[in-house]
């Protein structure tokens, strides 16, 4: 079973805690995501901008077709997104959007060249990059930004704050694997973005000796003595025995990662180029999230009169805008006021009348119980509004009188179906008179009215014997009850009925067979 942990021990815990939230939250996070229609190549390029961004970027930001630019700002502000960096394509090039949040500036830059990762790693001979390198933010490294004009000094500003600060006197130079560089052509005008991993090595020994601190020791079978391996330096390859010079020596300040680099001795830093690699140009800069006034454009510029004379038409937007929003607020603000003062009149005016009815009635309600107090009805304060106000009162203002109506509503007795004059109740769905059934008799066809069986015709599907007594007949009121396919009521007094069960033999049999009962012969 284990330790369980003390409270000091939790303590620490969650003060640790509360510092790594307050630290990851003080450095700059950023979207890198996709507008419109893009290609394959520029969708891996986005890939790749986003290794370079980690840890502080969203590695697997999805982006549908239907989100817009408003979806990515209201969804940054809880996260702690501080930059943009939208690629997008046209027919002919390939653009670059970085923006800083919440209120801009936002820079447009066309990509002029790029090579993806793979591209970069697939022409080099040997190449480091490992997961532990993307574990911190890489170092960034600005060169020719320190030119006149504003605009450049703007996108140096909005380089630096893309990446976190560097205290140095705290840092730990461990955390410190990969570096960009960005590098600005003041003739060209343009920049070039590159991404290196940083290797150190220590100098001032030989390449044996380098080879024996290595971790890999090498394969000495064919020496017979290990001076061999240090005066010759055999089986090593030019890579491995390339020259350090005063470009990239410099003497470490603390101990760093492999072996012997020392605090205090001299040792050489490599870059080795992991990719991507871009080439940018600066087309204009904008205010606000892309939608406000152009502060600087490579390709148009503009005198200081139609400068001012933007500048003068934006304002009287704002104003009339800021016009319209305190003509609206006065408006609502009145009506308001308006309803109070005919609600608190209609209110005054019901307790007026109140007061008149109890001080005129003497006489009580004899079903009023002792402590119940007589409620005016709604009807009249509604029908007193009316009358006092002038206008109709709002649903909310009376809400005993939508309650009443909607109980009576409710409650109320069903409403019985009213017949049409001249005509019978119908129940069969044939839609024929039930007088066809009764005890009437039968329709003349000719359509001069009803016949009864007596009036000198033969009835339909009767037989009659030589009496004149019809075979098998019955009374005209006992027609009614024998329907097509309907069972014959039970009777008790009838003897002939007898129940025979399961066992019971059919009514009918053939010729020749003995018949259960016998059969009664028809008078003649």
């Amino acid at each position: 079973m284990g330790k369980s942990k003390t409270k000091n021990q939790k303590k620490s815990r969650a003060t640790a805690n509360h510092v790594a939230e307050e630290v990851f939250s003080a450095v700059p996070h950023s979207f890198v995501f996709h507008r419109g229609q893009i290609g394959k190549n520029v969708g891996q390029l986005i890939l790749d901008v986003r290794r370079v961004m980690e840890p502080f970027t969203a590695e697997s930001l999805k982006v549908r077709k239907k989100n817009v630019l408003k979806d990515f700002v209201a969804v940054a502000g809880p996260l702690g997104v501080t930059h943009f960096i939208m690629f997008s394509k046209t027919q002919s090039c390939v653009n670059m959007r970085l923006a800083r949040l919440p209120k801009g500036p936002t820079l447009h830059f066309k990509v002029l060249k790029y090579s993806l990762v793979k591209d970069v790693v697939s022409s080099l001979k040997k190449h480091r990059m490992h997961e532990q390198q993307f574990t911190h933010h890489p170092l960034l490294i600005l060169n020719n930004f320190g030119s006149d004009g504003m605009h450049i000094k703007l996108m140096a500003t909005m380089f630096q704050n893309m990446f976190p600060s560097i205290n140095v006197h705290k840092i730990s130079l461990n955390n410190i694997k990969r570096c960009v560089l960005l590098s600005y052509n003041p003739e060209t005008e343009e920049i070039e973005f590159r991404h290196y991993s940083m290797k150190v090595v220590p100098v001032g020994m030989s390449r044996g000796v380098k080879k024996l601190m290595q971790e890999r020791f090498p394969n000495m079978s064919k020496f017979e003595d290990i001076s061999e391996l240090m005066i010759k330096g055999a089986n090593l390859s030019e890579s491995e025995a390339e020259q350090d010079g005063d470009h990239n020596i410099t003497e470490l300040p603390q101990v760093y990662s492999g072996r012997g680099n020392m605090a205090s001795q001299q040792s050489a830093v490599r870059l080795t180029e992991i990719g991507p690699r871009m080439t940018l140009q600066l087309t204009k800069i904008q205010e606000g999230m892309g939608d406000g006034n152009v502060l600087y454009h490579t390709m148009i510029s503009k005198t200081e009169e139609e400068i001012q004379e933007i500048l003068n038409r934006k304002e009287a937007q704002l104003q009339e805008k800021l016009g319209r929003r305190k003509k609206q607020e006065q408006n609502i603000a009145d009506k308001q006021e308006k309803r109070d003062a005919n609600k608190k009149k209609s209110l005054e005016g019901i307790k007026r009348k109140q007061a008149e009815a109890e001080e005129d009635s003497e006489v009580e309600d004899p079903g009023m119980q002792d402590n119940e107090v007589a409620v005016v009805e709604s009807d009249d304060e509604v029908e007193y509004y009316r009358q006092a106000v002038g206008q109709e009162p709002d649903e909310d203002m009376f809400p005993a009188t939508k309650r009443r109506h909607g109980s009576e509503r409710t409650h109320g007795p069903a409403k019985k179906r009213k017949m049409s004059p001249g005509k019978p109740f119908r129940k069969d769905k044939d839609g024929k008179s039930p007088k066809r059934n009764g005890p009437g008799g039968h329709r003349d066809p000719t359509g001069k009215g009803w016949k009864k069986p007596g009036d000198g015709e033969k009835p339909f599907g009767r037989k009659s014997k030589p009496g004149g007594k019809p075979f098998g007949g019955k009374k005209p009121g006992e027609r009614g009850e024998k329907r097509f396919g309907g069972k014959k009521p039970f009777d008790k007094s009838d003897k002939s009925f007898k129940s025979k069960g399961s066992k019971g033999k059919p009514a009918f049999k053939k010729k020749g067979v003995k018949h259960g009962s016998k059969q009664r012969k028809g008078k003649g």
